[in-house]
């Protein structure tokens, strides 16, 4: 029987409704939907509303029967019909026509035919796209979404068709999304169940891209659609549906995304991961970045022991995340990002120094730990901190870069180094490298107009503690961190390279005056920086970068912070590295003392240009022109080369190729500056924290405190009368001072040896006796002092009638050493 007949003489009797859905069918499929009839049914739907549940409920009849028979035109003309008849009405009626409407798409879903579900998912579609004018408080999508993300993964053998079925999941979970998104009586498509299927089903298509593309005959002839593929459809569905996340969905919507890179192992390339999450950066609300920087922070500890190429795609992905976010949207708690990325550097070292995980097993076998990989994690975090460090106003960044210095570990009299051999001065030297490398990454563009809040006390000083270690590499991070922070106008490439151009014009150097601030800063600081750039110098093993990054400390002094005081002081300390080469009493190798002449030659040729005193111009360009003509290995343009000119003939200058302290001080002293302290020799003082900073236990802490308290113990109550300064005693003290150096060394070696392997009862009971002869002096000194002045007859009778004698005036008494201040 056609679908457009009816039974005998009943079909007169059968309801309107029913007798105007037949008609819309023609006798032959292929003729379509009847557009007549197809009015009148429309019409009779928006007179009589009621009864759009029933017409709804008949197609389905219809529609079902035809799927079973296998008699897809009819089923593809009731599609038609439906989705015109979703278009027309919008009554309150509608919810009843639309879970019809849904079952004949679920049946299409269901079928094993690609072009049935190719059809249904277009239906689904356009019901989607409709907004409904009554609220449905029952309808569910579980099967949508779980037959969508099924099509999204459809491995059909013919490729055509698998892309077509999976654009179609793509744009059924479009359709669903926006059909739930926005309606808080639809089912919560924010919620894990849901989110767990969808999100892996938009990224499994999008790091699949398919070869679609390639196969069209001309790119020209092909229309926008055609040119779509399901990872560019992938991606706009991944951006819609982020981009409509609230607060409380960002959490549920970035979980799976993480899941899904964790199970196809995809941090490892890391290429996917970041694309991911630029996506994801792009497409959110820029209030919720710091959430999902949260989220991958939280991801990186769950991973912390994970393979290092893990945890190094997790942290490239937290740098690029941060350089994306709006600056400031770390969140509140940027001390405890920063936090993560230093515990996980901390562990990384560990992981390298031990070679295992904290005996963890994976699948009855240990993790197999490489040490270049852990290197590569640790630059990766290091590169991850200057990008977070980057997003952040100034105040936060001041704050961070103290928090890092002190996670730096430093000897001091108060924080002595970690303990454990050489396993212990390895771990601690890894963590002193790897947190200065993160400071240096975020001080490197940090642009701060006042330098007592960008260098506190409590920074510049541990900072330049670690500028006295003997790692050479840790030295150079600490003059690169300083030249970061004094740098305020971009002149650090102006220096990359020490010479003595006679014209210095050409560099543009930017200079401005020096405000109050700095000023104060210099009054208060420049000692203390002046006398560990002079100690640097004296090291050993420094290279041509550390004598580079020292002229390049000193020329930005000159520009950033320099008045006249300054200016002088800077002068004074060139010179006096030139009388450190000269006189040689560190027994400097020859490479040093060559560049310790050259790196003078350079300034000086820089700071008399700055100053603009001609006097003082000439004289510099004088020593020069003698240096190239007779001494060339004390010019930078023969030193600082890949193959230096040196000689060894330093011993035997002739003072023509030096710089005269009394001719600078001269030519100076008529321009206005302070002769007088310029002629002054420039001497640092060296403090036991200067000291200190070069040792490497804490046997010799305790030999440096043991040996400054000893030179003020109770013990010593005399001092050693005055002696007669003769010739015959300079002799002595000449001939006697290796002798007396060798018992001093010997005297602190038995010290140190002492308090490591005395018991501790010994040592106790020796500090217990000194503190027992302190307490009986005081306790002398207060019994002084208390007394009561003498009466006129010379002797008092105390109360217990003894004789008193005269007490001593205070100031005839004498005090032991420790108690005078």
């Amino acid at each position: 029987m056609e679908a457009a007949s009816v039974c005998g003489c009943c079909g007169a009797l059968r309801p309107r409704y029913k007798r105007l859905v037949d008609n819309i069918f023609p006798e032959d499929p292929e003729d379509g939907l009847v557009k007549t009839n197809m009015e009148k049914l429309t019409f009779y739907a928006l007179s009589a509303p009621e009864k759009l549940d029933r017409i709804g409920a008949y197609l389905s009849e219809k529609l079902i029967r035809d799927v079973s028979r296998h008699r897809y035109g009819y089923v593809c003309i009731a599609m038609e019909a439906l989705d015109q008849l979703l278009m027309a009405c919008h009554c309150q009626s509608i919810n009843l026509f639309v879970e019809s409407f849904l079952k004949m798409v679920a049946k299409l879903l269901e079928s094993e035919k690609p072009d049935l579900q190719i059809l249904g998912t277009n239906s689904f579609v356009k019901f989607a796209n409709i907004e409904e004018d009554t609220p449905s408080y029952h309808r569910s999508y579980d099967f949508f979404v779980s037959r969508f993300s099924e099509m999204c993964h459809s491995s059909y053998e013919d490729l055509d068709i698998r892309t077509k079925i999976r654009m179609s999941g793509i744009k059924g979970l479009q359709g669903v999304v926006r059909k739930t998104v926005n309606d808080e009586l639809q089912a919560n498509i924010w919620d894990p169940q849901h989110m767990d299927k969808i999100v892996p089903s938009l990224l499994f298509n999008l790091q699949h891209i398919e070869e679609t593309e390639s196969r069209s005959p001309s790119p020209l002839q092909t229309t926008e659609k055609e040119k779509e593929v399901p990872a560019e459809l992938a991606e706009r569905c991944l951006r819609e549906l982020l981009g409509r996340a609230a607060y409380g969905n960002i959490k549920n919507a970035i979980k799976p995304v993480l899941i899904h890179l964790d199970n196809h192992t995809l941090w490892e390339p890391k290429i996917f991961a970041i694309r991911c999450f630029k996506i994801i950066m792009y497409s959110i609300q820029p209030q919720h970045s710091h959430l999902v920087i949260q989220q991958l922070l939280s991801h990186l500890d769950a991973n912390s022991k994970s393979a290092a190429t893990v945890r190094a795609g997790i942290v490239e992905v937290l740098s690029e995340a941060a350089i994306i976010a709006a600056s400031g949207s770390v969140g509140p708690t940027v001390l405890e990002v920063f936090n993560t990325l230093l515990r996980q550097l901390r562990l990384s070292i560990d992981y390298a120094l031990t070679g295992s995980y904290d005996c963890v097993m994976v699948t009855g076998a240990p993790k197999i730990i490489k040490e270049h990989e852990e290197r590569m994690f640790q630059e990766a975090v290091i590169k991850t901190t200057g990008s977070f460090a980057s997003t952040l106003p100034t105040y936060q960044r001041s704050e961070v870069m103290l928090f890092i210095m002190s996670k730096v570990p430093l000897p001091s009299l108060h924080h002595p180094l970690d303990l454990g051999g050489k396993a212990g001065e390895d771990r601690n030297r890894l963590t002193q490298v790897m947190l200065l490398k993160s400071l240096l990454q975020v001080s490197t563009g940090f642009q701060c107009s006042n330098m007592l809040t960008a260098l506190p006390s409590s920074f510049l000083d541990r900072l330049l503690s670690a500028a006295l270690m003997e790692d050479p590499e840790i030295r150079l991070f600490v003059l690169q961190i300083l030249i970061s922070f004094i740098d305020r106008h971009g002149n650090r490439p102006k220096f990359q390279t020490i010479s003595t151009i006679s014209d210095i014009s050409i560099l543009k150097i930017k200079v401005d005056k020096c405000s109050r601030q700095d000023t104060v800063f210099m009054k208060k600081h420049s000692q203390h920086l002046y006398r560990h750039i002079y100690l640097t110098c004296k090291e050993e093993n420094n290279s041509r970068a550390h004598f580079e990054a020292i002229y390049a400390l000193l020329a930005l002094i000159s520009i950033e912070l320099a008045n006249e005081e300054v200016v002088v002081d800077l002068i004074r300390l060139v010179l006096a590295m030139q009388e450190l080469a000269q006189v040689n009493e560190d027994n400097l190798p020859l490479y040093s003392r060559c560049a310790l002449y050259a790196l003078g030659a350079a300034y000086l040729n820089l700071i008399s240009q700055l100053t603009t005193v001609p006097a003082f111009v000439q004289h510099i360009h004088e020593v020069i022109e003698m240096r190239q003509k007779e001494a060339p290995f004390m010019l930078p343009e023969g030193v600082f080369t890949e193959k230096p000119r040196l000689s060894k003939n330093l011993d035997r200058l002739g003072a023509e190729i030096l710089f005269r302290q009394s001719k600078i001080s001269e030519v100076l002293g008529g321009s206005g500056y302070n002769s007088d302290r310029l002629s002054t020799p420039y001497v640092p003082q060296l403090t036991d924290e200067d000291r200190l900073s070069k040792r490497k236990s804490i046997g010799e802490t305790i030999s440096l405190q043991v040996e400054v308290e000893s030179r003020n113990s109770p013990e010593r109550e005399e001092r050693a009368p005055a002696e007669e300064i003769t010739y015959e005693t300079l002799k002595k003290a000449i001939v006697d001072s290796v002798a007396v150096e060798e018992q001093e060394r010997e005297r602190r070696r038995q010290v140190v040896e002492k308090f490591q392997k005395a018991p501790f009862e010994e040592i106790a009971a020796h500090c217990g006796a000194r503190a027992t002869l302190l307490q009986s002096k005081l306790n002398q000194i207060f019994e002084i002092t208390i007394r009561p002045p003498p009466s006129p007859s010379g002797t008092v009778t105390a109360a217990y009638g003894q004789p008193q004698s005269h007490s001593i005036p205070v100031y005839e008494m004498k005090f032991p050493d420790l108690c005078v201040y």
